[in-house]
Protein backbone atom coordinates (compact mmCIF):
# COMPACT_ATOMS: atom_id res chain seq x y z
CA UNK A 1 0.00 0.00 0.00
CA UNK A 2 1.32 3.43 -0.87
CA UNK A 3 2.20 5.85 1.91
CA UNK A 4 -0.53 8.27 0.81
CA UNK A 5 -3.15 5.49 1.02
CA UNK A 6 -2.00 4.54 4.49
CA UNK A 7 -2.31 8.17 5.54
CA UNK A 8 -5.86 8.33 4.19
CA UNK A 9 -6.87 5.15 6.04
CA UNK A 10 -5.32 6.34 9.30
CA UNK A 11 -6.94 9.75 8.93
CA UNK A 12 -10.35 8.23 8.23
CA UNK A 13 -10.03 5.95 11.27
CA UNK A 14 -9.13 8.93 13.42
CA UNK A 15 -12.02 10.89 12.01
CA UNK A 16 -14.38 7.99 12.67
CA UNK A 17 -13.21 7.70 16.27
CA UNK A 18 -13.60 11.43 16.73
CA UNK A 19 -17.12 11.33 15.35
CA UNK A 20 -18.08 8.37 17.55
CA UNK A 21 -16.67 10.12 20.60
CA UNK A 22 -18.52 13.29 19.73
CA UNK A 23 -21.79 11.42 19.25
CA UNK A 24 -21.37 9.57 22.54
CA UNK A 25 -20.62 12.83 24.33
CA UNK A 26 -23.59 14.47 22.70
CA UNK A 27 -25.80 11.53 23.73
CA UNK A 28 -24.66 11.80 27.35
CA UNK A 29 -25.45 15.50 27.37
CA UNK A 30 -28.80 14.81 25.74
CA UNK A 31 -29.73 12.03 28.15
CA UNK A 32 -28.84 13.91 31.30
CA UNK A 33 -31.05 16.82 30.26
CA UNK A 34 -34.14 14.68 30.78
CA UNK A 35 -35.79 13.13 33.82
CA UNK A 36 -36.92 9.54 33.24
CA UNK A 37 -38.54 6.81 35.31
CA UNK A 38 -35.12 5.22 35.72
CA UNK A 39 -34.02 8.30 37.68
CA UNK A 40 -36.64 7.36 40.29
CA UNK A 41 -35.54 3.76 40.85
CA UNK A 42 -32.81 1.91 42.70
CA UNK A 43 -31.97 -1.75 43.09
CA UNK A 44 -32.10 -1.96 46.89
CA UNK A 45 -29.64 -4.83 47.23
CA UNK A 46 -27.17 -3.23 44.82
CA UNK A 47 -27.50 0.12 46.53
CA UNK A 48 -26.60 -1.33 49.90
CA UNK A 49 -23.70 -3.29 48.43
CA UNK A 50 -22.19 -0.56 46.30
CA UNK A 51 -22.92 2.60 48.21
CA UNK A 52 -19.79 2.61 50.35
CA UNK A 53 -17.41 0.66 48.16
CA UNK A 54 -18.12 1.86 44.64
CA UNK A 55 -19.82 5.24 44.80
CA UNK A 56 -18.11 6.61 41.70
CA UNK A 57 -19.60 3.82 39.60
CA UNK A 58 -22.99 3.34 41.18
CA UNK A 59 -23.87 7.01 41.85
CA UNK A 60 -26.11 5.86 44.69
CA UNK A 61 -25.94 7.29 48.19
CA UNK A 62 -27.76 5.41 50.95
CA UNK A 63 -29.20 7.40 53.86
CA UNK A 64 -30.04 5.28 56.88
CA UNK A 65 -30.70 6.75 60.31
CA UNK A 66 -29.71 3.40 61.81
CA UNK A 67 -26.14 3.68 60.56
CA UNK A 68 -26.13 1.08 57.79
CA UNK A 69 -25.67 3.52 54.89
CA UNK A 70 -23.37 6.29 53.73
CA UNK A 71 -25.03 8.92 55.92
CA UNK A 72 -27.21 9.10 59.00
CA UNK A 73 -28.98 12.21 57.67
CA UNK A 74 -30.48 13.39 54.40
CA UNK A 75 -28.35 16.55 54.46
CA UNK A 76 -25.29 14.41 54.99
CA UNK A 77 -26.21 12.49 51.85
CA UNK A 78 -26.55 15.72 49.88
CA UNK A 79 -23.16 16.85 51.13
CA UNK A 80 -21.64 13.75 49.48
CA UNK A 81 -22.87 14.83 46.04
CA UNK A 82 -20.01 16.42 44.05
CA UNK A 83 -20.25 20.13 43.31
CA UNK A 84 -21.36 20.88 39.75
CA UNK A 85 -21.97 17.20 39.09
CA UNK A 86 -22.95 16.28 35.54
CA UNK A 87 -24.49 12.85 36.19
CA UNK A 88 -27.57 11.67 38.05
CA UNK A 89 -26.98 10.93 41.74
CA UNK A 90 -29.66 8.91 43.51
CA UNK A 91 -30.08 9.42 47.24
CA UNK A 92 -31.86 6.35 48.55
CA UNK A 93 -33.52 7.26 51.85
CA UNK A 94 -34.43 4.29 54.01
CA UNK A 95 -37.57 4.43 56.19
CA UNK A 96 -37.45 6.69 59.23
CA UNK A 97 -38.40 10.11 60.54
CA UNK A 98 -35.55 12.45 59.65
CA UNK A 99 -35.90 15.52 61.86
CA UNK A 100 -33.73 18.00 60.00
CA UNK A 101 -33.76 21.04 57.78
CA UNK A 102 -32.61 20.09 54.29
CA UNK A 103 -31.14 22.18 51.48
CA UNK A 104 -30.21 21.00 47.96
CA UNK A 105 -28.15 23.80 46.37
CA UNK A 106 -28.18 24.98 42.77
CA UNK A 107 -24.58 23.77 42.41
CA UNK A 108 -25.75 20.13 42.70
CA UNK A 109 -28.13 19.33 39.83
CA UNK A 110 -29.42 15.88 38.77
CA UNK A 111 -30.27 14.68 42.28
CA UNK A 112 -33.00 12.12 43.08
CA UNK A 113 -34.62 11.49 46.48
CA UNK A 114 -35.93 7.93 46.46
CA UNK A 115 -37.93 6.30 49.23
CA UNK A 116 -40.17 3.26 49.11
CA UNK A 117 -42.75 4.32 46.56
CA UNK A 118 -45.60 2.33 48.11
CA UNK A 119 -44.83 3.57 51.64
CA UNK A 120 -43.96 7.26 51.45
CA UNK A 121 -45.41 7.67 54.96
CA UNK A 122 -42.45 5.61 56.22
CA UNK A 123 -39.80 8.04 54.95
CA UNK A 124 -40.42 11.49 56.41
CA UNK A 125 -38.29 14.63 56.35
CA UNK A 126 -39.74 17.00 58.92
CA UNK A 127 -38.95 20.27 60.67
CA UNK A 128 -40.88 22.98 62.53
CA UNK A 129 -39.72 26.47 61.52
CA UNK A 130 -42.23 29.27 61.01
CA UNK A 131 -41.89 32.74 59.49
CA UNK A 132 -41.67 34.54 62.84
CA UNK A 133 -38.80 32.38 64.13
CA UNK A 134 -35.52 34.21 64.73
CA UNK A 135 -32.26 33.07 63.15
CA UNK A 136 -28.80 33.17 64.75
CA UNK A 137 -28.36 36.80 63.63
CA UNK A 138 -31.54 37.92 65.36
CA UNK A 139 -33.48 38.26 62.08
CA UNK A 140 -36.88 36.71 61.41
CA UNK A 141 -36.74 33.80 59.00
CA UNK A 142 -39.71 34.96 56.94
CA UNK A 143 -41.87 32.59 54.91
CA UNK A 144 -39.26 31.48 52.37
CA UNK A 145 -36.63 30.49 54.93
CA UNK A 146 -39.14 28.59 57.04
CA UNK A 147 -39.03 25.65 54.61
CA UNK A 148 -38.24 22.22 56.01
CA UNK A 149 -36.82 21.21 52.62
CA UNK A 150 -35.52 23.62 49.98
CA UNK A 151 -34.74 22.46 46.44
CA UNK A 152 -32.66 24.72 44.21
CA UNK A 153 -31.20 21.85 42.18
CA UNK A 154 -32.28 21.72 38.51
CA UNK A 155 -33.47 18.33 37.19
CA UNK A 156 -34.35 17.26 40.72
CA UNK A 157 -36.85 14.44 41.24
CA UNK A 158 -38.37 12.66 44.22
CA UNK A 159 -40.59 9.68 44.89
CA UNK A 160 -41.80 7.82 47.97
CA UNK A 161 -40.91 10.58 50.44
CA UNK A 162 -42.91 12.84 52.80
CA UNK A 163 -41.95 16.50 53.24
CA UNK A 164 -43.46 17.97 56.40
CA UNK A 165 -43.66 21.13 58.49
CA UNK A 166 -45.33 20.39 61.80
CA UNK A 167 -46.31 24.00 62.70
CA UNK A 168 -50.08 24.29 63.07
CA UNK A 169 -51.48 27.68 62.09
CA UNK A 170 -54.86 29.34 62.43
CA UNK A 171 -56.05 31.60 59.57
CA UNK A 172 -54.69 35.11 59.98
CA UNK A 173 -52.38 34.21 62.85
CA UNK A 174 -49.26 36.40 62.59
CA UNK A 175 -45.97 34.85 61.57
CA UNK A 176 -47.28 31.29 61.33
CA UNK A 177 -46.45 30.70 57.68
CA UNK A 178 -44.57 27.40 57.69
CA UNK A 179 -43.35 25.87 54.43
CA UNK A 180 -42.83 22.12 54.14
CA UNK A 181 -41.27 22.16 50.67
CA UNK A 182 -39.82 25.08 48.72
CA UNK A 183 -38.96 24.46 45.06
CA UNK A 184 -37.05 27.15 43.23
CA UNK A 185 -35.31 24.78 40.82
CA UNK A 186 -36.20 24.46 37.16
CA UNK A 187 -37.41 21.17 35.69
CA UNK A 188 -38.37 19.15 38.76
CA UNK A 189 -40.58 16.05 39.01
CA UNK A 190 -42.39 14.81 42.14
CA UNK A 191 -44.08 11.41 42.06
CA UNK A 192 -46.11 9.90 44.88
CA UNK A 193 -44.73 12.26 47.51
CA UNK A 194 -46.64 13.77 50.44
CA UNK A 195 -46.28 17.46 51.27
CA UNK A 196 -47.82 18.25 54.65
CA UNK A 197 -48.32 21.53 56.46
CA UNK A 198 -50.96 24.08 57.42
CA UNK A 199 -50.24 27.56 56.05
CA UNK A 200 -48.09 27.92 52.90
CA UNK A 201 -47.30 24.19 52.72
CA UNK A 202 -45.80 24.11 49.23
CA UNK A 203 -43.83 27.10 47.99
CA UNK A 204 -43.78 26.45 44.26
CA UNK A 205 -41.46 29.39 43.86
CA UNK A 206 -40.05 29.45 40.31
CA UNK A 207 -39.39 27.10 37.40
CA UNK A 208 -41.31 24.32 35.64
CA UNK A 209 -42.50 21.43 37.79
CA UNK A 210 -44.60 18.28 37.46
CA UNK A 211 -46.45 16.88 40.49
CA UNK A 212 -47.91 13.46 39.68
CA UNK A 213 -50.03 11.40 42.08
CA UNK A 214 -48.90 13.49 45.06
CA UNK A 215 -50.75 14.29 48.29
CA UNK A 216 -50.62 17.96 49.28
CA UNK A 217 -52.21 19.04 52.54
CA UNK A 218 -52.88 22.34 54.27
CA UNK A 219 -55.40 25.01 55.14
CA UNK A 220 -54.28 28.46 53.97
CA UNK A 221 -52.69 29.11 50.54
CA UNK A 222 -51.18 25.68 50.79
CA UNK A 223 -49.90 25.80 47.21
CA UNK A 224 -48.37 29.18 46.41
CA UNK A 225 -45.63 30.84 44.38
CA UNK A 226 -44.64 31.95 40.89
CA UNK A 227 -44.03 28.51 39.36
CA UNK A 228 -45.33 27.01 36.15
CA UNK A 229 -46.60 23.67 37.38
CA UNK A 230 -48.83 20.81 36.37
CA UNK A 231 -50.55 18.92 39.20
CA UNK A 232 -51.94 15.70 37.74
CA UNK A 233 -53.96 13.06 39.61
CA UNK A 234 -53.02 14.58 42.96
CA UNK A 235 -54.99 14.70 46.21
CA UNK A 236 -55.36 18.24 47.58
CA UNK A 237 -56.58 17.87 51.14
CA UNK A 238 -57.83 20.80 53.20
CA UNK A 239 -57.36 20.74 56.95
CA UNK A 240 -59.09 24.10 57.45
CA UNK A 241 -61.37 24.36 60.47
CA UNK A 242 -63.38 27.22 59.01
CA UNK A 243 -61.93 29.09 56.03
CA UNK A 244 -58.85 28.80 53.84
CA UNK A 245 -57.59 28.57 50.26
CA UNK A 246 -55.83 26.06 48.07
CA UNK A 247 -53.82 28.07 45.55
CA UNK A 248 -52.24 31.52 45.68
CA UNK A 249 -50.41 32.10 42.43
CA UNK A 250 -48.26 35.16 41.72
CA UNK A 251 -47.96 36.46 38.15
CA UNK A 252 -47.12 40.07 37.34
CA UNK A 253 -47.65 40.36 33.56
CA UNK A 254 -49.86 38.74 30.92
CA UNK A 255 -46.68 37.64 29.10
CA UNK A 256 -45.47 35.50 32.00
CA UNK A 257 -45.91 31.79 31.13
CA UNK A 258 -46.29 30.68 34.75
CA UNK A 259 -49.42 29.32 36.43
CA UNK A 260 -50.90 26.36 38.28
CA UNK A 261 -52.86 23.75 36.34
CA UNK A 262 -54.71 21.05 38.28
CA UNK A 263 -55.84 18.12 36.14
CA UNK A 264 -57.75 15.06 37.37
CA UNK A 265 -57.14 15.91 41.02
CA UNK A 266 -59.27 15.01 44.05
CA UNK A 267 -60.04 17.93 46.36
CA UNK A 268 -61.35 16.97 49.77
CA UNK A 269 -61.01 17.57 53.49
CA UNK A 270 -62.61 20.04 55.90
CA UNK A 271 -63.71 23.66 56.14
CA UNK A 272 -65.10 25.98 53.48
CA UNK A 273 -62.19 27.07 51.37
CA UNK A 274 -61.41 28.95 48.16
CA UNK A 275 -60.01 27.37 45.03
CA UNK A 276 -57.60 30.26 44.73
CA UNK A 277 -56.58 33.79 45.64
CA UNK A 278 -55.05 36.44 43.38
CA UNK A 279 -51.57 36.88 44.81
CA UNK A 280 -50.51 39.07 41.88
CA UNK A 281 -52.31 41.09 39.21
CA UNK A 282 -52.25 38.31 36.62
CA UNK A 283 -52.52 35.23 38.82
CA UNK A 284 -53.37 32.06 36.89
CA UNK A 285 -54.95 28.84 38.22
CA UNK A 286 -57.07 26.32 36.32
CA UNK A 287 -58.90 23.21 37.55
CA UNK A 288 -59.83 20.62 34.90
CA UNK A 289 -61.54 17.23 35.27
CA UNK A 290 -61.16 17.44 39.06
CA UNK A 291 -63.46 15.86 41.63
CA UNK A 292 -64.25 18.57 44.17
CA UNK A 293 -65.92 17.65 47.44
CA UNK A 294 -68.37 19.96 49.20
CA UNK A 295 -65.70 22.11 50.85
CA UNK A 296 -65.52 25.03 48.40
CA UNK A 297 -67.18 28.29 49.37
CA UNK A 298 -69.64 29.23 46.56
CA UNK A 299 -67.71 32.29 45.23
CA UNK A 300 -64.73 30.00 44.72
CA UNK A 301 -62.13 32.71 44.16
CA UNK A 302 -60.76 35.86 45.84
CA UNK A 303 -59.23 39.02 44.34
CA UNK A 304 -57.16 39.48 47.53
CA UNK A 305 -59.10 42.68 48.30
CA UNK A 306 -57.91 44.27 45.06
CA UNK A 307 -60.91 44.68 42.70
CA UNK A 308 -58.65 45.74 39.80
CA UNK A 309 -57.33 42.18 39.67
CA UNK A 310 -60.76 40.92 38.66
CA UNK A 311 -60.04 42.24 35.16
CA UNK A 312 -56.65 40.60 34.77
CA UNK A 313 -56.52 37.28 36.67
CA UNK A 314 -57.01 33.96 34.87
CA UNK A 315 -59.06 31.73 37.17
CA UNK A 316 -61.49 29.03 36.14
CA UNK A 317 -62.76 25.47 35.95
CA UNK A 318 -63.42 22.95 33.21
CA UNK A 319 -65.50 19.75 33.40
CA UNK A 320 -65.08 19.28 37.16
CA UNK A 321 -67.46 17.12 39.19
CA UNK A 322 -68.65 16.76 42.77
CA UNK A 323 -70.78 19.05 44.92
CA UNK A 324 -67.94 21.54 45.28
CA UNK A 325 -67.80 21.94 41.49
CA UNK A 326 -71.20 23.64 41.25
CA UNK A 327 -70.43 26.98 39.62
CA UNK A 328 -73.73 28.77 40.13
CA UNK A 329 -72.41 30.93 42.96
CA UNK A 330 -68.96 31.64 41.52
CA UNK A 331 -67.62 35.19 41.28
CA UNK A 332 -68.64 36.62 37.87
CA UNK A 333 -65.04 37.24 36.86
CA UNK A 334 -63.96 33.57 37.03
CA UNK A 335 -64.01 31.63 33.77
CA UNK A 336 -65.89 28.62 32.52
CA UNK A 337 -63.64 27.42 29.71
CA UNK A 338 -64.34 25.86 26.37
CA UNK A 339 -62.18 22.88 25.41
CA UNK A 340 -60.13 24.99 23.02
CA UNK A 341 -59.41 27.54 25.74
CA UNK A 342 -58.36 24.97 28.31
CA UNK A 343 -56.46 22.59 26.03
CA UNK A 344 -53.01 24.26 26.51
CA UNK A 345 -53.26 23.54 30.25
CA UNK A 346 -54.35 19.90 30.17
CA UNK A 347 -51.06 18.05 29.77
CA UNK A 348 -47.29 18.36 29.85
CA UNK A 349 -47.40 20.79 26.96
CA UNK A 350 -48.16 23.45 29.59
CA UNK A 351 -44.80 22.90 31.32
CA UNK A 352 -42.94 22.11 28.05
CA UNK A 353 -42.43 18.62 29.38
CA UNK A 354 -41.25 17.29 26.02
CA UNK A 355 -38.06 19.30 26.59
CA UNK A 356 -37.12 17.70 29.94
CA UNK A 357 -39.32 14.69 30.78
CA UNK A 358 -39.20 11.15 29.36
CA UNK A 359 -42.04 9.37 31.12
Amino acid sequence: MERSSVFVVVFMCFLGCFEVGFCESETVLFEKSFISWDDMKVDEDKARLNSRFDFNRSKIIVVDMNGEGDSLTVQGGIDLVPENNTQRVKIYILPGIYREKVFVPRSKPYVSFIGKESKCADTVITWNNKASDIDSSGVELGTYRSASVTIESDYFCATGVTFENTVVAEPGEFGMQAVALRVSADKSFFHKVRILGTQDTLLDETGSHFFYKCHIQGAVDFIFGRGRSLFQDCVLQSTAKRSGAIAAHHRDTPFDDSGFSFVGCIINGTGKILLGRAWGNYSRAIYSYCFIDDIITPPGWSDWNNPDRQKTVFFGEYECSGRGAETGGRVPWSKTFSYEEVRPFLDMQFIKGDEWLRL
